[in-house]
């Protein structure tokens, strides 16, 4: 029995035909949450997933006992509407395929709201990360350099440097950036 706790969160939430922002509000939980947890991003206590399990409803043995589907081949096309919520407040990280378990790389669209800003603490993470500006203005900070980039710009750096992203313009801005391996 596998004891991915993300792939069957997420395959026992859709057997009951909830979306995850439903699941999160009878559970009382963020939807990020339910990302999170579906995309083995956090590894809930016994007691969070209880909770959010209450929110189906469903106990855990029940949930531990769960059949998986069978899961042939690993999904390759992923259409707009199934990209994975793991962003908050103003700024919207929309992941590419749900379950990263065994995958070297993370695929985001990344969108910042004017003023949106990654956090004041840097961040700080094993691997690479790299991106390229679609449309806005980022002003991206690794290290002790600091760049203001544009449209058709990019940046590949080391994520085990200080980092930080940051919407200096008036207009939203769009990345497609990727990091490996996934962090979460």
């Amino acid at each position: 029995m596998s004891l991915n706790i993300g792939a069957r969160l997420r395959a026992v939430r859709q057997q009951h035909g909830l979306s995850q922002r439903e699941l999160a509000r009878r559970a009382g939980v963020t939807n990020a949450t339910i990302s999170l947890i579906e995309s083995n991003g956090i590894n809930p206590s016994v007691g969070s997933l209880k909770r959010v399990l209450d929110g189906i409803p469903m106990g855990l043995s029940e949930f531990f006992s769960f059949e998986l589907p069978e899961e042939t081949e690993r999904k390759v096309f992923f259409p707009a509407n199934e990209l994975v919520e793991i962003g908050r407040g103003g700024i919207s990280y929309r992941q590419v395929g749900t379950d990263l378990t065994g995958r070297a790389l993370q695929l985001i669209d990344e969108r910042y709201a004017p003023g949106a800003d990654s956090g004041k603490i840097l961040l700080r993470h094993e691997g690479e990360e790299g991106g390229v500006i679609i449309s806005g203005r980022l002003e991206v900070t690794v290290g002790d350099q600091k760049r203001v980039l544009g449209p058709g710009d990019a940046y590949l750096f080391d994520s085990r440097l200080p980092h930080r992203f940051r919407n200096v313009g008036e207009e939203p801005c769009t990345v497609i950036s990727a990091c490996t391996p996934p962090s979460f």
